[in-house]
């Protein structure tokens, strides 16, 4: 029989996982300690004794209350910011660029991009669910089955529809960190010098941006603008800040945090391909920036 100290002991065995499940399935760091505190009160009250495999149990466990709390989830829906999900950009998992090394860096359960997570918010919660633990973590149809109250091969149907709207609405990444860097400070370095054809150049003619501000400075503040010449005119609209903007890691891809005195003002994550950026995710909202966690930022880095 377990004492409380082994059973927690155990737990912390699988927290890191546990934790990788909630943010795929909710793109909200705080609600996803939320759900693996949820299942760790759940553990405690069920014991492991009877349990073969611990971590299945709780990777399932954590799955279930992150069913609820997509079913149960209005708040953000009802913000108002201009077009809801259009404009929604996940919490951000930020780490310092220098000195990484890229083949750990993709074995970092939480460097999940932020289009993947921009696409999964989409999905119905039953969806997302099927997907995020078979595809992502081998959970086998039968165990998701009962979470979601289906058949295996309903369940399975479930996977394949969000696989393909995954695979349509996702886009193509250039995954090597030294070309991202390299189209990310030509972004820097026209902005700071206000070259608006610059800033053009290594942006891709469909480009799309979404900043998402939450509620600062009204429904207008938050906003989905597409195409290069567009994106370049706003990104001129707040040139006085990419002094104050740093190089990092934004979910395992390179991007910026601006923070002017050392306080976050935005975080940008982008996605690279052919050099040019196509797509740019900004969270600019005060509330979840304060709750980031943010690696050093060194002088120089910008």
């Amino acid at each position: 029989m377990d004492t409380g100290e082994n059973l927690a002991e155990r737990f912390e065995e699988h927290r890191g996982q546990l934790k990788a499940v909630a943010y795929r399935m909710l793109g909200s760091l705080p609600e996803a300690e939320d759900a693996v505190q949820e299942a760790w009160l759940r553990l405690g009250r069920t014991g492991a004794d009877g349990i073969e495999n611990l971590g299945a149990w709780l990777t399932t466990v954590t799955g279930r209350v992150c069913l609820d709390m997509l079913r149960s989830r209005t708040a953000r829906r009802e913000e108002p910011i201009t077009d809801g999900l259009d404009t929604f950009v996940p919490d951000p998992v930020l780490r310092p660029l220098s000195g990484t090394d890229p083949e750990q860096e993709a074995l970092h359960a939480d460097s999940v991009g932020l289009a993947l997570l921009v696409v999964l918010e989409t999905l119905e919660p039953a969806e997302r669910l099927a997907f995020v633990l078979h595809d992502m973590f081998a959970v086998p149809f039968d165990d998701i089955a009962r979470i979601v109250e289906r058949s295996p091969a309903a369940t399975r149907q479930l996977a394949s529809r969000a696989r393909r709207r995954v695979r349509d609405a996702t886009p193509v990444a250039d995954p090597d960190l030294g070309r991202q860097r390299e189209a990310i400070e030509a972004f820097l370095a026209a902005s700071r010098s206000g070259d608006f054809e610059a800033l053009v150049a290594v942006l891709h003619p469909d480009v799309v941006l979404r900043a998402d501000s939450g509620t600062l400075g009204g429904p207008s503040a938050s906003k989905r603008l597409r195409g290069a010449r567009t994106v370049a005119a706003q990104a001129m609209l707040f040139r006085r800040f990419a002094g104050d903007s740093h190089v990092v890691l934004v979910n395992g891809t390179v991007g910026t945090v601006t923070a002017p005195g050392g306080r976050p003002q935005s975080v940008m994550g982008v996605t690279v391909a052919d050099g040019r950026i196509t797509a740019l995710y900004i969270l600019a909202d005060p509330d979840r920036l304060a709750r980031l966690e943010l690696p050093p930022l060194e002088k120089g880095d910008a």
